[in-house]
């Protein structure tokens, strides 16, 4: 028996005699046996059935716990009485009468009452003893949130959001404690509603037409942010453990709403807006460009702001209609929503529509059999520019933008879109015009839990998931008049993805005196599949003649050859966990997953991931109890270990092609092809290991008047994978890899909240968040690896970012710009006092990650008006500006644009582009990320409504910066042989500022 049927089968067997020990003795129980069993259900104030509430009875000394469904049965004769008491509300006395109860429990004012959701469960925050952070709808609905991520931004200590384009739907970067790996990636693992979902995209990427390849779009989009009902970060490794390969970089677990007690409840809510670009970038306008140049025939007489010809404002509008209902058993929740969102650049635009039902049914005695369905089918309409990462200093509609001549007009005096008759350089809504791009990706999730009650307090579970979705993506670059595809092409890429999920585990309950025991014990199997073919057709005919390629594909041109691939991989876990409570008093939670992949060598195939929290309730001491100012003071550490395996299938196994290049004429006349090896196996290839220790604290003071908590963590990576020169006689110069290296990122974070006024008319909350940040690499074995690729003329091959030694990942490796002369030449740091400024003058600069990130939060209540706004901000980080370098002051030279800055400094118009410091510019900002008023109405004289709120709305309305970026907060994609980069930003989509109109509406 090998060591994973080992630990599946020590976990049953736990569970099994803790179920045995639940069952009293007729011998040492015998007084307690004449007694017959009181059943009872305690709830909240609302009906909400309170899990693990304490019920002890007074003269027996007897204890026991309430199940997740707010239930205890306890053995006890009437006239005795029952002590009920949970943290957060007040202790309830009650009489025995009879053989049922019925106990309502009164809040108190403490905040650690709240149910959290954790892996594979949900306990008090009381109770919480790892590092984790849950937000309600009320706090995450504001303004504009296509996808779920973006939810999160100003609103969790230690998590940061960068956008890697502003076009709606676009894919975000989410990093939670820092940067912990080179090119595995630092997404978070995402489980809705207990279905883990893949990190993969799940919708077609764009080929390349001459504008550069276009990423794939958010896989997160196509959940209706209106249906969540919370997010749960999990941040330390005690927390996220229980996932074990999947957690290295945090998990954010979602759920989604369902029916709640009270009469059946019909809910529409909408909002329609406006947006525009939060700021344009500062070139020179039509006079200042006349009077810059110094050849007259670059002025051509018109006066266009290029940046407006191809901007415009946007409009977004959103539709969701809900429906619940609750019966003695069950309940209900079904939603559809429609989300239409124009771009601010023409042709770009996002439209989905999603449909959801959640349902629930209890069956069989006191409930012991209950079913759960979740189930959301949603599909998305994108449209897309010509906009690639990829794409060179001349390959792209913004680009062409930010550097047309503004002296040109945008037609000429036939009405046609002005030739600029330009080598590399095109009118960008010519360019617009002849380019489709279209992207369609159905999706559906759903998943179906069963709950049995075998035995008191011990249940089983099954939980069954399916995550499958199709994605196609036709770009048509039609027959034009630039040097870019000129004779025209269509592409289609084609995407399948299906995600199945099946999970067992047991969850075991014990009380006993002070004592409660919670243990879990599972097996969880998870099977990815991807496919995708891809097709193009060249030498299309002329654009408006016949029908469209992207709907006949065959009715012109020349046929491309066809390409495909197909990738499975499988993941196969066991894990188990148990807390202990003692006295609420002392906390202790120890977990741990075992998972197997196919994504990793033979000799590893498994990994273990253990984790171990322990807490302390210092307000139940007796030293505390009298010291007024403090409510509640909780002090907590944990360690733990997480792994990563975002890395790409089968680099595990060798690689083969064959080719004539590599054949031989075995006869002399015949070639036979011959076999050449493109990957070098490595069956000793295992998970990147990311080792975390935390220390915190949970506090209430003043009457709960300030809320909070403070965390230290240190967080390293250890075995990372690289893609690194291989060993002497191998067969390929490059193989993948566990190095020896370290990444370490340690920091502090806190959440400060406080209630300031509370009372039946006016209440104002406000809560602040922040961390701080250090990120360092230990004993890399090479010398420095390169990312961040820069694009500009004559910069081929040119890398921005660089990991090296003693430096933070992703530091930027860059010549020493140290202003101008007198002249308006350029002038560096010559390292080698040589004077020649080479390769060689480079060094390391600070990087992109932030020193330390913050976010303000308020919410202001005055009788049916509320108030909210939300501030965002980080300091301490740099971005590599890749369009300022682009629009160098040399293009003056060419008949292009420059920014006006350059200018203005007296720059000299033969200055060559150069990767220096000139273009390395801080990213800190201040932001007012979103401001709400709302009113709510009331009619009485309309008994079929209950409410009605309307609230305006502004999103992005200023931020305070020194960059002159379109934005600081972003990350352009600019990896280098998988490794990521950090701090690039180049002709990014603009973010944009929004304005809104809405309205709730409940029957």
């Amino acid at each position: 028996m090998n060591i994973r049927s080992l630990f599946m089968v020590g976990v049953w067997l736990a569970c099994i005699s803790f179920s045995r020990a639940n069952i009293p003795s007729p011998h040492k129980y015998q007084q307690v046996a004449s007694k017959e069993p009181v059943k009872g259900t305690v709830v909240g104030a609302d009906g909400s059935p309170i899990a693990g509430a304490t019920v002890r009875s007074l003269s027996s000394k007897h204890t026991t716990t309430t199940n997740e469904k707010g239930e205890f049965s306890l053995p006890v004769a009437d006239g005795e009485k029952l002590v009920i008491s949970f943290v957060g509300y007040k202790d309830q006395e009650v009489i025995v009468s009879g053989a049922s109860l019925q106990v309502t429990l009164a809040v108190g004012d403490s905040r650690l009452n709240e149910v959290v959701v954790v892996g594979y469960g949900s306990r008090t925050k009381a109770d919480v003893t790892g590092a984790l952070t849950q937000l309600k709808a009320d706090n995450i609905r504001q303004g504009v949130n296509i996808s779920v991520d973006n939810m999160l931004q100003g609103k969790v200590a230690g998590v940061r959001i960068a956008q890697s384009s502003g076009e709606p739907g676009a894919g975000v970067d989410v990093f939670i404690r820092g940067v912990g790996s080179v090119r595995s990636g630092s997404t978070p693992l995402f489980v809705v509603d207990g279905v883990p979902l893949s990190n993969d995209n799940v919708s077609a990427a764009g080929t390349d037409v001459g504008m550069g390849s276009s990423d794939a779009k958010n896989p997160l989009n196509f959940l209706n942010t209106s249906d969540i009902e919370t997010i749960t970060v999990l941040k330390d490794a005690s927390a996220a453990a229980i996932y074990g390969a999947r957690g290295s970089n945090g998990v954010v677990l979602i759920t989604t709403k369902r029916g709640k007690k009270g009469d059946p409840s019909l809910t529409y809510d909408m909002y329609v807006g406006t947006s525009k670009v939060i700021k344009k970038l500062k070139l020179l306008n039509a006079d200042q460009y006349r009077k810059a140049i110094v050849d007259p025939s670059s002025d051509h007489g018109g006066n266009t702001d290029w940046q407006d010809a191809i901007m415009r404002n946007g409009f977004v509008q959103n539709h969701n209609l809900s429906f619940t209902k609750t019966t003695n058993t069950g309940g209900y929740l079904a939603s559809l929503s429609h989300l239409d969102q124009t771009g601010i650049i023409k042709n770009s635009g996002f439209k989905r529509t999603t449909a959801r039902l959640n349902a629930e049914e209890s069956f069989f005695d006191n409930k012991r059999l209950t079913v759960k369905m979740n189930l959301t089918a949603s599909n998305i309409d994108e449209t897309g520019i010509p906009n690639g990462s990829t794409a060179g200093s001349d390959g792209q509609v913004l680009m062409y933008a930010l550097m047309a001549n503004p002296t040109w007009n945008v037609y000429d005096s036939a009405g046609n879109f002005t030739n600029f008759k330009k080598v590399q350089i095109f009118n960008p809504l010519y360019v617009l015009s002849v380019y489709d791009d279209r992207t369609n990706t159905f999706r559906v999730l759903g998943n179906m839990e069963a709950t049995l009650r075998l035995l008191p307090g011990l249940n089983y579970r099954f939980n069954v998931g399916i995550d499958k979705s199709t994605s196609e993506r036709k770009t048509t670059m039609y027959p034009n008049l630039t040097d870019r595809t000129p004779k025209g092409i269509y592409n289609q890429n084609n995407l399948k993805s299906l995600t199945t999920l099946l999970e067992h585990y047991l969850t075991y309950n014990l009380a006993i005196q002070k004592h409660q025991v919670e243990v879990l014990g599972g097996f969880s199997y998870q099977k990815f599949n991807f496919s995708g073919t891809a097709f193009n057709v060249q030498n299309l005919v002329a654009q408006g003649t016949g029908v469209p390629p992207m709907y006949n594909p065959g009715y012109s041109g020349t046929p491309g050859a066809p390409g495909g691939y197909a990738q499975e991989n499988e993941l196969q876990s066991y894990f188990g966990r148990v807390n202990y409570n003692y006295d609420n008093r002392f906390l202790f939670t120890a977990s741990i997953r075992a998972d197997g992949s196919t994504r990793f060598g033979e000799n590893n195939k498994y990994g273990y991931f253990p984790s171990f929290a322990a807490g302390w309730n210092l307000t139940r001491e007796k030293f505390l109890e009298n010291v007024s100012v403090i409510n509640n003071l909780k002090l907590r550490a944990s360690w733990g270990q997480t792994g990563n395996q975002e890395v790409p299938n089968k680099i595990t196994q060798a690689s083969y092609t064959q080719s004539a290049s590599s054949g031989y004429y075995l006869d002399g006349t015949n070639l036979v092809n011959g076999v050449t090896v493109n990957r070098t196996a490595n069956p000793n290839l295992k998970w990147e290991l990311v080792e975390q220790y935390n220390i915190g604290t949970d506090f209430e003071l003043f009457k709960n008047k300030l809320y909070g908590s403070i965390e230290y963590y240190n967080k390293t990576t250890k075995d990372p994978i690289l893609y690194i020169p291989s060993e002497p006689l191998s067969p390929t110069s490059m193989v993948w890899k566990n190095v020896g290296a370290e990444i370490i990122n340690k920091g502090v974070e806190f959440t400060l909240g406080s209630q300031l006024i509370n009372t039946k008319d006016l209440s104002w909350t406000v809560d602040v968040n922040g961390a701080t940040l250090k990120n360092t690499i230990k004993d890399l074995p090479v010398s420095q690896l390169f990312s961040g690729n820069i694009s500009g003329p004559g910069l081929s091959g040119v890398n921005a970012n660089i990991y090296k030694n003693g430096y933070a990942a992703g530091s930027f490796f860059l010549i020493k710009h140290l202003g101008y002369d007198k002249d308006g030449k350029d002038i560096f740091e010559d390292k080698k006092q040589d004077g020649i400024i080479n390769a060689d003058d480079r060094q390391i600069f600070p990087g992109a990650i932030p020193k330390f990130n913050y976010g303000l939060n308020s919410q202001l209540r005055y009788k049916t008006l509320d108030l909210g706004f939300s501030f965002i901000g980080q300091t301490g980080g740099y971005l590599f500006n890749n369009t300022a370098l682009d629009l160098s002051i040399n293009n003056l030279k060419t008949d292009r644009n420059t920014l006006k800055k350059y200018v203005d400094n007296h720059a000299d118009l033969g200055n060559q582009v150069v990767v220096s410091s000139l273009f390395l510019e801080k990213s800190d900002f201040l932001r007012l990320s979103n401001l709400r008023l709302g009113n709510t109405f009331k009619f009485k004289q309309i008994p079929w409504m209950q409410s009605l709120n309307i609230y305006v709305s502004a999103q992005n309305l200023f931020t305070i910066t020194k960059y002159s970026g379109y934005d600081p907060l972003v990350n352009t994609t600019k990896n280098v042989d998988g490794n990521q980069s950090l701090g690039v930003d180049y002709t990014t989509y603009p973010a944009i500022k929004t304005f809104l109109l809405g309205a709730t509406i409940k029957f």
